[in-house]
């Protein structure tokens, strides 16, 4: 299990990651956003925990997004297939989303809702993913939102599975800083 603890004078996030069955205990205040996360983690095959308190719903959910993908970030493996996509559809909605947990951050969307636009750009950063959404039909903002998340979560479930070598014309790529 990894666990990432973020705060500053707007916000406090803790957030327990470790792969499992993708049972979730969601707790932000914001009923909707709670919802997502829980949809994610449930689709991602995480287990995972999410306790957070802001001042303003853009720190909230950023913070939030910086400290997941923190821990996403951890407890991806180091000979995970990498590559995945998924397209969802749900109601009026299809999104497709395409990764890759190879280490290197880059997002493109966009979604409809500019604070889950941001969120997922900043999990995408601090998870080290190449992500990218695209609401291909949908009128409704929840649906494709909700889509993206388990689209996203599916994507990255496909990605994290343990091939037991680094898939990378690279190999093993060793960075050290002193």
């Amino acid at each position: 299990m990894t666990t990432v603890i973020r705060e500053t004078k707007e916000t406090k996030v803790q957030v327990e990651v470790s792969l499992g069955k993708g049972v979730t205990q969601v707790d932000t205040g914001l009923k909707f956003f709670d919802h997502m996360l829980s949809t994610f983690g449930r689709y991602a095959g995480l287990d995972l925990k999410v306790h957070a308190r802001g001042d303003l719903t853009h720190h909230l959910m950023e913070d939030v997004a910086i400290t997941l993908g923190t821990a996403v970030q951890k407890v991806i493996p180091a000979t995970a297939a990498r590559f995945a996509e998924r397209t969802i559809p749900m109601d009026d909605a299809l999104v497709q989303a395409c990764l890759d947990a190879g280490g290197r951050f880059y997002y493109r969307g966009p979604l409809k809702n500019r604070l889950y636009e941001h969120f997922m750009r900043s999990f995408s950063e601090h998870a080290k993913v190449t992500l990218h959404l695209r609401v291909l039909r949908g009128k409704d903002s929840h649906h494709a939102t909700e889509a993206a998340f388990k689209a996203l979560g599916l994507a990255l479930r496909d990605a994290m599975v343990d091939e037991g070598t680094v898939f990378s014309m690279k190999g093993s790529v060793a960075l050290e800083v002193k």
